[in-house]
């Protein structure tokens, strides 16, 4: 048996897998947040409630939104502040009596989709969370890829290619948060198209709400989208052109807009060297669920 934890910034999810990926269990509960002491007893819950529900013990898998250093074996880059600097897999391994994996929460998207989900057996998996923000994940052959540095796939944080006057603008007055200007987070996050329509003249909306007005036939909210389909089109040529994936899967809350498989390819086309490009662009076949199978998957045959 397979357990499987994704640690968010609001949640705190687990899944039991079988060995063919059957989930035999699955609970989440609120992340308690500020606090790394209460976050790692959360986690020990979990895992003791999914084994004491099946009656086995587990391996135990992690994604959370950061990652650890390979030069300090502390946890780096997370939006969930107070896991910074913090040795969870030792403190996990002391608590939980076990060795755990940990990764990167979009590296395990990309695992779970390459195991049995959209991209199932391709050997180069680029996996997108398009959320409140926006991060990637890369897995060959099925396993997470992390680099050298720990980042590999932290392509929300380098800046939007190929940018027009328009967006050169964008870029001086939002700055990302990470302190730098014109990342593509700020452009093809949820939020980054939310913003954009604000910007547009359209009154303060949900992602949800611009998509009914889209579909009402609504000019403006369709401009919107036409302008943030042609920046996640740039955003993933420049992968094409470095990387070359078998599949670029995406997944968040950005995913759920259908029309994106449709239109994005051709878009890509403009931007790639020579103008080639046939990569399929694919939903997350297991939406939500998809990050806590990957940590569950981390622990491979």
């Amino acid at each position: 048996m397979r357990i499987g934890i994704d640690l968010g910034g609001t949640k705190i999810e687990v899944v039991a897998l079988e060995e063919g990926g059957q989930v035999i269990f699955r609970h989440r509960i609120p992340t308690p947040r500020d606090d790394y002491d209460k976050t790692l007893r959360a986690i020990a819950s979990l895992v003791e409630a999914a084994e004491q529900a099946t009656g086995r013990q587990g391996s135990v898998g992690i994604g959370i939104p950061g990652t650890l250093s390979p030069y300090t074996q502390r946890v780096k880059n997370a939006n969930s502040v107070w896991l910074n600097g913090q040795a969870i897999d030792k403190d996990l391994t002391a608590l939980l009596r076990r060795p755990v994996r940990i990764a990167n929460d979009a590296n395990c998207l990309a695992v779970s989709e390459a195991t049995d989900g959209a991209a199932a057996g391709a050997q180069t998996v680029f996996a997108v969370i398009i959320g409140t923000g926006c991060g990637a994940g890369l897995a060959f052959n099925g396993r997470a890829h992390a680099g050298g540095n720990g980042i590999a796939g932290e392509w929300g944080h380098n800046p939007l290619p190929w940018q027009d006057e328009d967006e050169q603008r964008h870029a001086r007055e939002v700055p990302c948060y990470c302190g730098k200007p014109g990342c593509i987070e700020t452009f093809v996050s949820g939020t980054g198209f939310t913003g954009d329509y604000s910007r547009l003249g359209g009154p303060r909306s949900t992602g949800a709400e611009i998509m009914q007005r889209v579909a009402a036939g609504d000019a403006l909210a369709g401009l919107a989208l036409s302008r943030y389909e042609l920046r996640l089109a740039k955003s993933l040529a420049q992968v094409i052109n470095i990387l070359d994936p078998d599949v670029v899967v995406l997944g968040g809350g950005m995913s759920n807009v259908d029309r994106l498989y449709d239109t994005i390819p051709p878009l890509i086309k403009r931007w790639t060297f020579g103008g080639e490009c046939e990569t399929p662009v694919r939903k997350a076949v297991h939406g939500d669920s998809s990050g806590v199978r990957g940590a569950a998957w981390l622990w491979p045959d």
